[in-house]
């Protein structure tokens, strides 16, 4: 069986050096290896059985110095979808202070009101008079 994990994490690892990758999203990690390698190889086994094959495919990784088109993809839609939490932060921060201006705005008109009240009631002793408008001819 070692044989046939050692096939299969060659194949996985030229496959990933590639850039076309079958099982996984093409992350050039130990992590993306096991996952294009397939179910028979654990991460445990790179980690402690493969070691030499972990660190082949890490120095060859280094070596290349490329990130392959799937995971470029990735990095960027992470990029515009980091982008639009920040936007959207920034708009959900402005809401929040326009809202507290408002309840400012509600307080002290509430404020104006009930002393308006107690002023109508308290200095005209409840009694309103309406002053008519002179009609136009």
């Amino acid at each position: 069986m070692t044989t046939d994990e050692r096939a299969l994490i060659r194949a996985a690892m030229q496959r990933l050096l590639e850039g076309i990758p079958l099982r996984s999203d093409g992350a050039l990690t130990v992590v993306g290896l096991v996952a294009e390698a397939g179910s028979p190889v654990k991460r445990h086994h790179l980690t402690h059985k493969h070691t030499d094959l972990r660190d082949e495919f890490n120095a060859r990784v280094r070596a290349k110095g490329f990130v392959p088109e799937s995971e470029t993809k990735l990095r960027a839609e992470k990029r515009d979808l980091e982008a639009k939490l920040e936007a959207s932060e920034n708009t959900r921060s402005d809401l929040q202070d326009q809202v507290e201006v408002l309840l400012r705005y509600n307080n002290a008109l509430s404020i104006e009101r009930d002393q308006l009240i107690k002023t109508i009631e308290g200095g005209l002793g409840g009694n309103i008079t309406h002053i008519k408008r002179p009609r136009r001819t």
